[in-house]
C-alpha cells in the first residue's frame, strides 16, 4: 500500500448513510453482486445504503446527504474514470471511496483500497479520510494525470470504439495503428507557479509527448513521474522532445527501466498552472479517458479530493 503523507481525520459517527454508484457500462454480474454484498453488510451494521446506476441520481442523493452531515461515503464501483466522473459531479469535501472494477484502478491501488466487499465495509465503518490535491483541465477535474501525444491518441481511438468495459486487450490494435501513422506534432507548454513562498521559475518548452501528473501513477505500473505528490499543490511535468517511432520505442524502454529522466531529450518540471497548445489537432487524455483537443489550461486544486481509505494499522 502506498502511504502518502498527510494528517488524516476520522469519519464522523453521525454519518450513517452510504450511496453506491455502479458504472452502467461495466458488463457482467460480479459488480452488482459485490455491490449487493457491500450494501448487505453495511445495512447489518445499521448504515442505510442505496445502490444506484443513474449518475444524476447518485450525485443528487450524495450531495444532499453530505450537506446534511449524514453521508459516510459515496462508493464508486468502477475504475479511475468512474472516480473522476463522481468527483466532477459532487461538491468539494464529499467523502468518496471505491470498489475497484476498472481496467487499471490506479487510484484505488495507490491508496490501498482492495476489491473484497468485507474489506471495503471495514474501510467505510472504521477507515479514515485522506485529502489529496486534484487538478482541472479546462472545466474538467482530473485526479491522476493528463497527457497529450502518442498515448492520448491511443486512448482516443480505444474509446471511439468502446461498447462496454475497456480491457487491456482493447489497446493492442490502436497502439499498432498509432505506431504506424502518428506524426508526433509539436506541443508547446507554458508554466508558472510558486512553492514555499519562493517563486518557481516560469518556463516554456516544446515537446512531442507531454505528461502532467498530480499523483505518481500510470498504466502497467510505469513510473513516469515517481516524485509526484498529491499534497504539494503542484503538477509534475515530464516532456519528451523527440518525434519519431524510434524515439517512441526509446522512451518506452527508458521509462520501463526508470532511466528516462536522465535522457537529454527528457525534461521535467513542476508548476501550479500550465497552458498547453499546438498548431495541430492534438488530443489529450485525463485519467485514461479522452479529454478533448488542445489547447487546454491546467491548474491545481489543492485538497479537492476527499477519500475514505483503510485505517493505518
Amino acid at each position: 500500500m502506498s502511504q502518502p503523507g498527510n494528517n488524516p481525520t476520522t469519519l464522523p459517527r453521525e454519518a450513517d448513510r452510504v450511496v453506491v454508484s455502479i458504472n452502467p457500462t461495466i458488463k457482467g454480474a460480479w459488480p452488482g453482486r459485490y455491490a449487493g454484498r457491500v450494501a448487505a453488510l453495511l445495512r447489518e451494521g445499521g448504515i442505510r445504503t442505496e445502490i444506484l446506476t443513474d449518475l444524476d441520481e447518485v450525485a443528487g442523493l450524495a450531495n444532499t446527504w453530505h450537506a446534511e452531515g449524514r453521508l459516510r461515503a459515496l462508493v464508486g464501483v468502477g475504475g479511475d474514470g468512474t472516480a473522476a466522473e463522481l468527483v466532477n459531479r459532487t461538491v468539494p469535501g464529499l467523502p468518496l471511496t471505491l470498489l475497484p472494477a476498472g481496467n487499471e484502478n490506479l487510484l484505488a491501488r495507490y491508496v490501498g483500497i482492495g476489491r473484497p466487499p468485507e474489506q471495503l465495509c471495514r474501510t467505510i465503518v472504521g477507515g479514515r479520510l485522506l485529502r489529496l490535491d486534484a487538478a482541472r483541465a479546462g472545466e474538467r477535474t482530473f485526479l491522476i494525470m493528463l497527457s497529450c501525444g502518442f498515448d492520448a491518441e491511443v486512448v482516443r481511438r480505444v474509446h471511439a470504439r468502446r461498447t462496454g468495459r475497456v480491457r487491456s486487450r482493447h489497446y493492442f490494435k490502436p497502439i499498432v495503428e498509432v505506431l504506424r501513422s502518428y506524426t508526433y506534432p509539436e506541443v508547446r507548454v507554458c508554466w508558472h507557479g510558486a512553492e514555499g513562498g519562493g517563486d518557481l521559475p516560469a518556463g516554456e518548452a516544446v515537446a512531442r509527448w507531454l505528461f502532467a501528473f498530480n499523483l505518481p501513477c500510470y498504466a502497467a505500473g510505469l513510473k513516469i513521474a515517481p516524485q509526484a505528490d498529491g499534497h504539494d499543490g503542484l503538477i509534475d511535468l515530464c516532456a519528451f522532445t523527440g518525434g519519431s517511432r524510434w524515439h517512441a520505442f526509446r522512451y518506452a524502454g527508458a521509462v520501463a527501466l526508470r532511466r528516462h529522466q536522465g535522457l537529454a531529450d527528457c525534461h521535467t518540471g513542476r508548476a501550479r498552472q500550465l497552458r498547453i497548445t499546438s498548431k495541430a489537432e492534438v488530443p489529450y487524455q485525463l485519467d485514461g479517458d479522452p479529454g478533448g483537443f488542445l489547447p487546454v489550461d491546467v491548474d491545481v486544486l489543492p485538497g479537492r479530493l476527499t477519500l475514505v481509505v483503510p485505517a493505518v494499522e
